[in-house]
């Protein structure tokens, strides 16, 4: 059984920084084959959950959506899945998810299309103060 847990999430003023890590337990290539893609999703309440960076198995292949492009770097290393996130703003409060999904491309329009992931966590809350 393929299961995602987040970590890393917390407080942080304005301007600062914060990691988050998805930790990936059991066997990613059994459960979704050899290529697949993962993802940061966040949700505030009341409105749909977000897609904000993409990135496949071979890390060659990364999206960012534009209101965190050049803020936030994806990573992925053996079985661990970062999201580093700078310059952080008020605005970035949410929930964030990881997820993925089994796609041989990650495709920008997935980042608004949450049900093409199968897999998720359980979420962590990013709470940014001004």
């Amino acid at each position: 059984q393929l299961q995602l847990v987040e970590s890393g999430g917390g407080s942080a003023q304005a301007g600062g920084s914060l990691r988050l890590s998805c930790a990936i337990s059991g066997d990613i290539g059994d459960h979704l084959g050899g290529y697949y893609c993962l993802s940061w999703f966040r949700q505030t309440p009341g409105k749909d959950r977000e897609g904000i960076a993409l990135i496949n198995e071979e890390a060659d292949n990364i999206k960012y959506a534009a209101n965190v492009e050049g803020r936030f770097i994806v990573s992925l290393t053996g079985n661990t899945l970062y999201l580093q996130m700078n310059r952080l703003e008020p605005e970035d409060t949410a929930i964030y998810y990881c997820a993925a999904a089994k796609e041989a491309v990650c495709w920008r329009t997935y980042m608004s299309n949450p049900s093409r992931f199968s897999v998720w966590g359980q979420g962590t809350q990013v709470t940014v103060s001004s």
